[in-house]
């Protein structure tokens, strides 16, 4: 089969996906008929969720589907303009400030999704001439902001230096002239590895080559910290990054996302990024929910603990039985099996014993690098951690994994 037009060839020539139903361990866009707190149902089945990124288990929460269901019926289901316009609620303005508080910045903005707050942000502040300086392991969506920078301004320069490598930082920092203008983006907590920036290091060097830094925090927020306030708190510092972001998908079990800093930099963001600018704004029933989210973050601390607590078992777990977890200190718990095939069939084997788990493989991680991401919740139970751990134990051991 083949298109009658050249630009649809590419589809036509895609067969990946297609190889992979047919040897049945095509893993990706399972539709979920039910999601049942630390349990959903897949194709009828009950399987254990050890790969949500719902952290403090509050997407489900009866508080923030009340709070949600209240606010359907007063303003309905969307705003139906951009924040730049018609679409900017009362409400975006008083989760602003709440949320800056909460991080301890003068201003935040919210965005529709947390990828386009890296969108919008990156490639508002970073202009013609301007050096963007990034982890080879930043989220996709940190990259695409630069990539968008890029094509809105050809002379941006950007440099990439190895994982947490802060030598190849210095070097890049050192080779820059010095009254450049200079932008480290970093993630927080690292989506895949699960591991944290050296924040003080990257500080350091920030300030003695005169680069701010911008710090995603969509894995951190609620994750890590004493009370959830992200990478800053667990480093005791929460002036070691000049621009925070952080998604609501995560932790605040909504959709949507926000950019805070000095009251100044969040004002020219607003009026310059494009995403923000040209899309619908967040929906009043999701804004609601990441508002009550932050008010439970904030009174019940006690979920951050338990995450972290979990996060501790599960690492120690897994790499006592033998799996390379990497370099993980927090709940999100990397399993690195190397190759592409093995990953999906370890997968496709917890699938079917009962855990639901997510396969990563290149782009989402170098190559020769794939791994089964596991996360989990601070409402696990330790029963369910307990036959989690049993379950991908004995599959590893099966496979010759471990």
């Amino acid at each position: 089969m083949s298109s009658k037009f050249k630009i649809f060839d590419k589809c036509y020539a895609f067969k990946e996906a297609e190889q992979a139903r047919a040897a049945g361990i095509y893993p990706f866009f399972k539709p979920i008929g039910k999601n049942a707190g630390t349990k959903v149902i897949i194709e009828g089945r009950e399987l254990l969720m050890a790969g949500s990124n719902n952290y403090l288990g509050l997407a489900g929460d009866p508080r923030m589907i009340e709070a949600s269901i209240k606010t359907l019926k007063k303003y309905g289901t969307s705003c139906s303009g951009s924040r730049f316009m018609n679409g900017t609620l009362a409400l975006h303005e008083e989760l602003e400030v709440k949320l800056a508080d909460f991080v301890g910045k003068e201003e935040a903005l919210c965005f529709t999704t947390g990828h386009q707050t890296n969108m919008g942000a990156i490639s508002t502040l970073v202009g013609r001439g301007d050096h963007v300086i990034t982890d080879k392991y930043n989220h996709a969506s940190i990259m695409d902001g630069i990539f968008l920078t890029v094509g809105l301004n050809k002379s941006v320069n950007v440099h990439r230096y190895r994982h947490n490598n802060y030598e190849e930082l210095e070097r890049i920092l050192k080779s820059i002239p010095e009254d450049a203008p200079k932008l480290i983006v970093t993630d927080g907590v690292f989506s895949m590895e699960g591991d944290i920036v050296d924040l003080p290091h990257m500080r350091l060097l920030a300030d003695k080559y005169k680069a701010a830094i911008y710090l995603d925090e969509a894995h951190a927020i609620g994750v890590i910290g004493d009370t959830g306030r992200g990478t800053t708190e667990h480093f005791n510092n929460s002036v070691y990054a000049d621009i925070m972001m952080c998604t609501f998908s995560k932790s605040f079990g909504s959709i949507g996302g926000f950019v805070a800093g000095d009251a100044k930099i969040i004002d020219y963001i607003k009026h310059f990024a494009r995403p923000l600018m040209f899309s619908a704004s967040m929906p009043p029933a999701n804004i609601v929910a990441a508002s009550t989210a932050l008010e439970i973050i904030k009174q019940e601390p006690e979920r951050v603990q338990r995450l972290q607590q979990i996060g501790r078992k599960m690492a120690k777990g897994f790499s006592d039985m033998g799996f390379d977890t990497g370099s993980t200190t927090t709940p999100i718990v990397p399993l690195v099996i190397g190759n592409n095939e093995k990953a999906f069939i370890f997968w496709k084997t917890l699938f079917e014993k009962g855990v639901y788990v997510n396969p990563v493989i290149t782009p989402a991680v170098p190559p020769n690098r794939a791994m089964i991401r596991t996360s989990y919740m601070s409402t696990h139970t330790d029963a369910e951690l307990n036959q989690i751990l049993e379950i991908i134990g004995d599959t590893g051991k099966a496979l010759g994994l471990i």
